[in-house]
């Protein structure tokens, strides 16, 4: 089943909703976008992160996949090109994981493809259930256009999910999010149309990601993720402080720089990261390398 409906939050949670019991586990690879384990609390379920690492790109390696799988696994949620690390995963490396997945026939599978049109240096995106065609039938996938189509404000979304779970999600959606505007499908319509423009969009936005990386120390880059996609740096910031919300709030408050404190993506791990936005115009991105080098100059002074 294929329809426009409201943004990924309320897809998600629709999904969680039709389907958890309490008890049941969602296995989420960290470090993860911040909604999805509070969407699985939201919904009764018990969210399981399991932990990447750098040294793999952050990317969940099969074994720790097959190791977090209990007899309470009800979901496996997987995003690729991920946020935040923009960690992207080959057709190889899904295809060792859709192999445990494979093992498993009470796990479903949510792929969240929403950065699937935002890859560089030619990777080539894949989706799971596109590796391995058996788990189609227990596979929800869904998109949307607030990234790749910079539809943000309109909210609007997509799922193809599975006819067992048809019934159950549009009794919910039916009488919680009604369905997305008409004027807004004609518009998402018209995005589509302009495909062909998306490889200049992705050219401006690999040359973002190449000045940021090119212009922060190396310390912050050397351990990061590779951004194959998405338009996030998951910047290593461990050799300057073990607080990441402490060191945000003060790039904030001393050179005010906007960015995301890892722990809100990692609990475990996160305070050694901090999470930049190449989504901006390259004049802007200069900028901020530059307040953002001043400002570690001004933090290593200090300390000295």
């Amino acid at each position: 089943a294929f329809g426009f409906r409201h943004e990924r939050r309320r897809l998600i949670y629709d999904a969680m909703m039709a389907t958890l019991n309490p008890g049941d586990e969602v296995i989420i690879p960290a470090p993860y976008w911040v909604s999805y384990p509070d969407i699985v609390n939201l919904a009764g379920g018990t969210p399981v992160a399991v932990e990447t690492r750098a040294e793999d790109g952050f990317k969940l390696q099969a074994a720790d996949l097959e190791a977090a799988i209990t007899e309470k696994t009800k979901w496996f949620i997987f995003n690729s090109p991920s946020n935040p690390t923009g960690a992207a995963y080959t057709a190889t490396e899904l295809k060792a994981l859709t192999d445990v997945l494979l093992r498993h026939q009470h796990v479903w599978i949510l792929t969240d493809d929403m950065y699937e049109h935002l890859t560089y240096d030619n990777f080539v995106f894949t989706t799971p259930a596109q590796v391995e065609p058996e788990l189609y039938d227990r596979t929800l996938t869904m998109n949307g256009v607030s990234k790749a189509y910079a539809m943000t404000g309109w909210r609007i979304g997509w799922m193809i999910l599975p006819d067992q779970l048809i019934e159950a999600s549009q009794k919910l959606i039916q009488n919680l999010f009604i369905s997305a505007p008409t004027a807004i499908q004609r518009a998402c319509v018209s995005a589509f149309e302009c495909y062909d423009e998306f490889e200049a969009h992705k050219i401006r936005y690999q040359q973002n990601r190449d000045l940021l990386l090119s212009g922060l120390p190396r310390q912050m880059t050397d351990s990061a993720a590779p951004s194959d996609g998405a338009f996030y740096l998951y910047a290593d910031i461990s050799s300057l402080t073990d607080d990441s919300i402490s060191f945000a709030k003060a790039l904030l408050q001393d050179e005010s720089v906007a960015t995301t404190p890892g722990v809100d993506f990692d609990p475990i791990d996160g305070h050694k990261y901090l999470r930049l936005s190449f989504a901006g115009s390259p004049d802007h991105i200069e900028e901020a390398v530059r307040r953002i080098n001043r400002f570690i100059g001004q933090q290593k002074s200090a300390v000295a």
